[in-house]
């Protein structure tokens, strides 16, 4: 029998470390496209529940069977015509707030995450700015409008920022007639930890946004965005303080600072003033 050596121990530790690096790398590349479609998929899930057409509970695949019995798309209908028959997607340059065909948009910007990292692509946010933990960001953002067709018409804006542990990414929605009452919040993806900062997801917390308001006064009139997230519960008269997240303070800062950021001049400020001086709508 082989006498067991060190060297020995340590080429077998190897040699099982290099076989499972090369089942991990392989299943990673075999997957990546699935994935990115799962993502997709995941991210599309959220822009339809900001914009108050799938339910809390609902599956996508439910939805797409309402519509097509109610008749509003086809029975061979796909989860893009069912998406983009519940919601327009428009891209918009920040700095200017108009909207820009997608044609004109580089593809570089379709990863709105790569963008703000490429030096070539991304647009730097002035020394100053109350910033939501970060230095860039894409110059060029999509946003969504609920179609006519739905009733209550909202613009829903995607956000993210720097929480506890993570960058916390989400949607925040309007209603399109005001430009600053809140319909729905809520984040999609993030790292907090569970059952303190990671209450960002509980229901009864998002709920505590619905019908705030963004802003201190009409747009029209200079309105300064005066969200305020308070330690423990929110005055239930007090038009715009939202409930905290218990032992998650740092957390619920990061989300004051990333709906301020973004709803300010640096992010989707100058969108809101331009269509509020038209009317509320594009």
């Amino acid at each position: 029998m082989a006498k067991e050596t060190i060297g020995r121990t340590i080429a077998v530790a190897a040699g099982v470390c290099v076989v499972c690096s090369v089942f991990v790398s392989t299943a990673s590349v075999a997957l990546k496209e699935r994935q990115e479609i799962n993502k997709k998929l995941d991210k599309r899930k959220n822009i339809l529940r900001a914009a108050g057409v799938l339910g809390e509970k609902e599956s996508v695949q439910d939805l797409l069977a309402r519509r097509v019995q109610e008749g509003a798309v086809a029975k061979d209908a796909t989860l893009d015509d069912l998406f983009y028959n519940e919601v327009d997607e428009l891209w918009v340059e920040l700095k200017t707030g108009q909207f820009v065909s997608a044609e004109k948009v580089d593809s570089g910007y379709q990863d709105e995450r790569k963008a703000a990292k490429d030096p070539k692509l991304r647009a730097e946010i002035p020394p100053g700015v109350g910033t939501a933990g970060f230095k860039y960001k894409s110059p060029y953002r999509r946003i969504y409008f609920t179609k006519a067709s739905a009733g209550e018409r909202r613009i829903i804006l995607p956000v993210h920022g720097k929480g506890l542990w993570s960058t916390m990414y989400g949607f925040i929605a309007l209603d399109a007639a005001d430009l600053n009452t809140i319909l729905s919040f809520s984040f999609y993806e993030h790292g907090e930890t569970p059952g303190l900062g990671g209450e960002v997801d509980a229901e009864d917390w998002k709920a505590s946004w619905i019908d705030k308001k963004a802003f201190d006064a009409p747009l029209v009139d200079g309105g300064n965005v005066a969200i305020d997230v308070v330690k423990g519960k929110a005055d239930k008269d007090a038009e715009h303080q939202m409930d905290g997240l218990s032992g998650a303070t740092l957390t619920a800062n990061g989300v004051e600072k990333l709906v301020k950021f973004w709803l300010g001049d640096e992010g989707y400020g100058p969108l809101l003033h331009r269509l509020v001086a038209e009317g509320g709508t594009r």
